[in-house]
């Protein structure tokens, strides 16, 4: 079974990325397949939301890659919602490079996001 995780990036360097960190003006988006265990894809989505002049919002346009995962320091209650509505898990990111985020999340130590963030600013972590 495929188990698909995005994080919203800052380029498009794969695993090495940085994690953005304002979810909705990610300029990318890190698209990780995983099968048994290991990555077996790595792909970088440019963010086509409405925020960077496209249509849209992000959350929306990222349910139709069919994420089971969301990954990201925060996001705005709107998107959090939709992707809880979606049955999509929306986790905490506990590091800044893809490839750290994603063996965080192999070992299960990534936590739920529960609190959107209700203004438009870059957040300090």
């Amino acid at each position: 079974m495929t188990t698909r995780v995005i994080i919203p990036v800052e380029d498009e360097s794969g695993l090495e990325a940085h994690l953005a960190e304002h979810f909705g003006r990610a300029p990318y988006f890190a698209v990780v397949d995983f099968e048994n265990g290991k990555v077996s894809n790595v792909q970088t989505e440019p963010n086509r939301g409405e925020h960077l002049g496209g249509i849209g919002h992000p959350h929306e346009n990222l349910l139709a890659l069919k994420p089971n995962v969301i990954v990201a320091h925060g996001m705005g209650p709107g998107g959090l919602k939709s992707f809880q509505n979606a049955s999509v898990i929306v986790l905490k990111a506990n590091a800044n490079i893809v490839k750290e985020i994603l063996d965080s999340f192999k070992q299960g130590k990534l936590t739920e996001l529960v609190g959107g963030c209700e203004h438009a600013h870059h957040h300090t972590h």
